[in-house]
């Protein structure tokens, strides 16, 4: 997968946004909704340490877009995001009506990532985007940012 170089500082904010979610002590996931014309229209990152582990920021990005957006921007959006969507955020994805996803690393990595970290199996499998919403254009991993997605998770798995 080639990124185009005008999508890169989407994804790296994506990586400041998992740094921030890593500082305030939570799981290392950050996202960003950019619209059709390029403008950023809302971000978010992890908040699963509340204890509500449907926090994560592309369920909040789906849900803000539902109330923010009519169904042709949602569609012209695009949702760029430190790891690939969870099932329960795929779903929520294609649920709302959103577009294009550029994920830095993916389910698979991830899951190699904490296996070998020693990390027990999440609850629920981690399927891949295409498993789960087969109709949304999905992009990714994007290997020049996936090393420092890694390293986060390593600290936040090593804390």
């Amino acid at each position: 997968m080639v990124v185009k170089d005008e999508e890169l500082p989407y994804l790296r904010r994506c990586v400041e946004l998992a740094t921030e979610a890593l500082e305030a002590g939570d799981e290392p996931f950050g996202s960003v909704l950019v619209g059709g014309d390029g403008a950023v229209l809302a971000e978010d990152h992890n908040r699963v340490a509340s204890g509500d582990r449907t926090r994560h920021p592309e369920f909040e990005l789906a849900r803000w877009s539902a109330a923010h957006l009519t169904p042709e921007e949602r569609a012209a959006a695009t949702v760029y995001t430190s790891g690939e969507h969870c099932p329960m955020c795929a779903a929520a994805h294609a649920w709302v009506g959103l577009g294009r996803i550029v994920y830095v690393a993916s389910s698979a990595q991830l899951v190699q990532w904490l296996g070998q970290l020693g990390v027990p199996a999440a609850p629920v499998r981690a399927l891949p985007v295409r498993e789960v919403a087969p109709d949304v254009v999905v992009e990714g991993p994007v290997p020049e940012l996936a090393e420092e997605v890694h390293a986060l998770h390593r600290r936040f798995h090593r804390q």
